[in-house]
């Protein structure tokens, strides 16, 4: 009789643990790189290799026929995108503060329209003669260009923020040194936006993580592609605790 009831109780065969590869431990990472103002300055090297074609072109005109001057409109685009480059990338306009200049600006430009100034303004275009030979558009946008690259595939990517399930390390590729930091007590948040940068910069932001260290510690990285996206992809990770991958 008792062979027969342990023989009715269904067998439990308990299921083998299955741990995640390496791969899958791996895909739950992201890499934050911070970068240099420079990042902003890609417009100048693009810019500068259309209007040296454009200038090529207006050169050759020039040279079959005698009586085209040259167009200085090209020259006075180039520098006074530079200007403005130069005013966006060491000017902070965060929040509220990127729409009251661009009303000012609209404000202005309203009240010389309505002054009539503008006829004025543009008048005096034609007696501003700025010229610069394709040598030094060509020149000037490649160095600009490999400068540019070395910055944002090299030297922008000596420092980064790896984060894993539950964990940030602040990785360092010169001397191989690292720093790991418990992410339970870490606060983190991307920073009011800069509208002229984000714009320039794909969407670009700057990263702070507060609590990381002693109290009051601070850690910034400044000019991350994808701020918002990457602050997502944060909050997920440090919401996993290690040993649901480990």
């Amino acid at each position: 009789m008792t062979d027969q009831v342990l023989s009715n109780r269904p067998i439990v065969v308990a299921a083998p643990i299955s741990y995640p590869s390496a791969d899958a431990v791996n895909s739950q990472q992201v890499n934050i790189y911070g970068h240099s103002t420079l990042l902003y300055w890609w417009p100048a090297w693009a810019f500068g290799f259309v209007v040296g074609l454009l200038n090529l072109g207006q050169e050759r005109l020039l040279s079959s026929d005698q009586h085209v001057n040259i167009n200085s409109a090209l020259g006075l685009s180039y520098i006074s995108m530079l200007l403005l480059l130069i005013i966006f990338t060491n000017v902070r306009l965060r929040g509220i503060k990127s729409v009251v200049v661009i009303l000012a600006v609209g404000f202005v430009a309203v009240l010389l329209a309505w002054l009539g100034w503008w006829g004025e303004i543009v008048s005096l275009l034609p007696y501003l003669s700025v010229q610069m030979n394709t040598g030094f558009y060509l020149v000037f946008s490649t160095a600009l260009f490999v400068v540019w690259s070395l910055m944002f595939f090299v030297f922008d990517r000596m420092t980064y923020w790896r984060f894993r399930p539950g964990q940030m390390t602040v990785e360092h590729i010169i001397g191989g040194g690292a720093e790991s930091i418990d992410t339970e007590a870490v606060r983190f948040q991307k920073l009011s936006s800069d509208l002229f940068r984000a714009v320039l910069g794909l969407g670009a932001g700057d990263l702070q993580a507060t609590g990381a260290g002693p109290p009051g510690t601070t850690l910034n990285m400044s000019n991350v592609l994808f701020a918002e996206s990457k602050i997502h992809e944060i909050e997920r990770l440090i919401a996993v605790k290690p040993d649901a991958v480990t």
